[in-house]
Parts: structure tokens; sequence; C-alpha cells
């Protein structure tokens, strides 16, 4: 295995630090994601981890709709040793599809790992309890008990049981009148909460699917988002509903919501048809968090457990109109000497308009998805990506004009005639 410097430790949120002998000497370990390169030949690098991030609730061209960016995470896993992305990217409703090298991180956690804070640490397997919204009819709370029995029973998936809120969750969907992403609010979120409490502390929970009882959509706007043309209404508030658990349980969680069924449409869009499949949008949910990797907070003066800090990322994919979450800012702004490569990507167009030049990120900026994965085997190749383009690569400049050059801000990149205002990252 590739060689590997020592990092801060870190331990599961609530544990006391593991007990150590005093002439124990710190190791380090590489994260436990298969390396790509010939098994006949030894390898001097260490795995190439890439994030990608596509926002939820903001009407993504790709990835705004039911799981029509898993394409991009499927060919992005297989350039990248190691992938990092978050429900919205890897939930396809009844669809869903294993990738050994991805880890499915939930977007609070995805925030805070990127900002230093918590790590990321691989699992087998985890045990997953479901919670019901005690809104939910019972016909259509059998339905996803059945789907629940279906994954344990056909995919072999560790769900261990169920419980139901002591309260209906009452949740509400709207769209934010000032940019027109989706959002909303839980009106008992302590019964949610509650739940998820009596399972930690009682059956050891380590990681939470939640199936949230949503209001029947306005057909004006269920029609928009079905025909491919508009924004997710329910995602929004789904985000909403992950992060309150992740933020006070720190394990993994995500959400399914429960809606009567729609009736057949003959212009549904493609991007939008896992959704009318079945019953249920829970059984990616629960293959996502079977073996979501968990996580850990920072403890100074521990051993190396082979988590996966900020400092292992090599480069984070991002729509160019969403760049200001703080995930991505966290990337950007990073005070280490080596950045993570930022790719934007300006066919993914978004209702945000959060571009790279207001929050001075250096990005390379691509037309699409295919250049944004040709760009990080590049990358991952220790190859400038420009040198693939026609008049990628200018003169060598001295010392003294590139620093005067510099002086002034980061220098447009007008070389390639798809690339507007890039601003190019130092490669290495």
């Amino acid at each position: 295995m590739a060689p590997h410097l020592a990092r801060p430790s870190f331990i599961p949120a609530g544990l006391p630090p593991p007990r150590r002998s005093p002439c124990a000497r710190a190791r380090s370990r590489p994260h436990s994601i298969s390396l790509s390169a010939d098994a006949r030949s030894p390898s001097f690098r260490r795995p190439y981890t890439s994030v990608l991030v596509v926002p939820t609730g903001v009407g993504a061209a790709v990835g705004g709709f039911a799981g029509d960016a898993l394409p991009v995470a499927r060919a992005l896993a297989a350039v990248a040793d190691c992938v990092i992305s978050h429900p919205n990217v890897l939930n396809a409703a009844m669809l869903y599809w294993p990738m050994s090298n991805t880890l499915y991180v939930e977007g609070y956690a995805l925030d805070r790992f990127a900002e230093g804070a918590w790590a990321l640490q691989p699992v087998h397997q985890n045990k997953v309890r479901l919670v019901l919204d005690a809104g939910i009819e019972d016909e259509l709370r059998l339905r996803h008990l059945q789907v629940a029995d279906a994954a344990r029973a056909s995919l072999g998936l560790p769900v261990v049981e169920y419980t139901v809120t002591d309260a209906p969750l009452e949740i509400k969907t709207w769209f934010d009148p000032k940019c027109g992403k989706s959002t909303g609010s839980v009106g008992n979120s302590d019964s949610l909460l509650r739940a998820v409490d009596a399972l930690v502390k009682h059956s050891g929970v380590n990681a939470v699917a939640v199936v949230c009882r949503f209001p029947d959509d306005d057909p004006d706007d269920s029609d928009c988002y079905r025909e491919g043309k508009g924004v997710d209404l329910l995602a929004g508030v789904e985000a909403i509903i992950s992060h309150l658990i992740v933020k006070e349980f720190k394990i993994p969680a995500a959400h399914a919501p429960a809606v009567l069924p729609p009736p057949l449409s003959p212009s549904l869009s493609p991007r939008s048809a896992a959704e009318e499949i079945g019953y249920t949008f829970l059984p990616c949910v629960l293959a996502g968090l079977s073996s979501a990797p968990q996580y850990v907070t920072r403890r100074h003066g521990t051993l190396d457990n082979g988590c996966i800090v900020a400092s292992d990322i090599d480069s984070v994919i991002i729509p160019k109109d969403a760049c200001g979450g703080d995930g991505t800012l966290a990337f950007a702004h990073t005070a280490r000497k080596n950045k993570p490569l930022i790719i934007t990507v300006q066919e993914n167009e978004t209702v945000l308009d959060d571009t790279p030049d207001k929050f001075s990120i250096e990005a390379l900026n691509v037309q699409n998805y295919w250049e944004a994965i040709g760009v990080i085997a590049a990358h991952k190749a220790g190859i400038n990506p420009n040198a693939l383009r026609r008049h990628g690569i200018e003169h060598l400049k001295s010392h003294q004009r590139m620093y005067s050059g510099r002086s002034s801000g980061s220098r447009p990149y007008s070389a390639s005639p798809i690339q507007d205002k890039v601003y190019v990252h130092q490669l290495a």
C-alpha cells in the first residue's frame, strides 16, 4: 500500500479516547479503499479521492430529479480511487447502484468533514434502524415495512428494527421566494428526535432511515417536476430532516418521503421515472446507509484509526452556480498547502447564482461532466489538464512576471474557447 503521512486521529463521538501504552508509537494507516493501480507493480501514490456535490432542492439540471446524477457518480468511481458523495446524488428511489469505492455521506456531515471538524471511518456494515412518522396512514406504513422486509430478505441488508414517532411530524413544504429553491419545516421535530434518541440509547443504533408523511403535491408543481423541468418540492425539507438527526446524534441518516402514488403520466421524464416504479423511495436509502461511513470527531494526540480526513481530498466537483455551500467554501479556502482542485460544471445549472468569483474561489470551469471526469483522470495521473488542449500551454514565464501578475488577483484563463472566466488552480 502507498506510503501515508500521519495525521490527527479521530474517535467516534461520545466515546472516551482508547487506552494505549506510553511506549506505543503513532502509526498511520491509509483509508481502506482499494486502489485501481495494477496489482503486478508497486504503487507509491496515495489513493486519489474526489468529492461530488450536487446540492438538493435547487433544480439542478443534472442531479435535481430522481437519481439522475448517479451515472456521473458511477463514471467518476471508475476513475477515482475513492468517491465521496451524498444522498441527493446516490439515491434513486427504488433504484440504487452499489459501488465499493464510494462513500455515502449525509450533507451536514459532508460540510463538517470539509471543515476538518469530522472525519469519515469506512465500515463493513451498519445496523440500520427505521423511524416512521406517526402521520403515515396504515396502508402506506405497511408498504414501507414490506419494502424494508424485502431489503432484508432479498438483499441481506442489516435493517434490524423500526419505531413510530409519538406524534405526527407535520411536514410542510414550499419554495423560497428569494431564489426558488425548495425548503420547508418539521412541525414536531422534537418527536422525531425523541424517536431517534430512544433507538440510540436502547438499541445501539449506528444508522437511521427516516420516512415522513409529506403533503400531497400541488398538481402544477408535481407535473412540472415529473416532466423534468422544475424544482423538487420535497428535497429541501428532506435535507432539513436528515440534518436534524446528524447534527444531534452524529450518525449516518437519510430520509425517504411517504407520498401517495401519482396518477400515470405519458409525459413523464426519464430523469424522474425512478420515483414512479414502486410505492416507496426507501430501497436506495437502506442500501446507502447499510455501508455508510461513520462520522467521528477530532481528538488530538491519539492514534490514527484509518479515517479519511479533509486533507485527503484531491478534487471537488460542483455545479458552477452552486458554490456557496459550507462544504465547498471550506474545501476552497482551506489553509493547507495542497488545496483540492475545484471543478465547476457549467452545464449543470441550478436556481442559485453562487458562482466562484463571488466567493474568491479558484476553480477550473468545464462545460459538462464528460470534461470534468477527463480533468480528474489527468489530475490523478499528475498531468496538467490544460496540456490536453490544443492551445492549453503558454510560454513559461519568469518568476518576476508571474509574481507581478498574481499580485493583482487571480488571472483569467482564456486559452480554451469552452472555458469562460476560469481561474486556473495550481496543479501539482
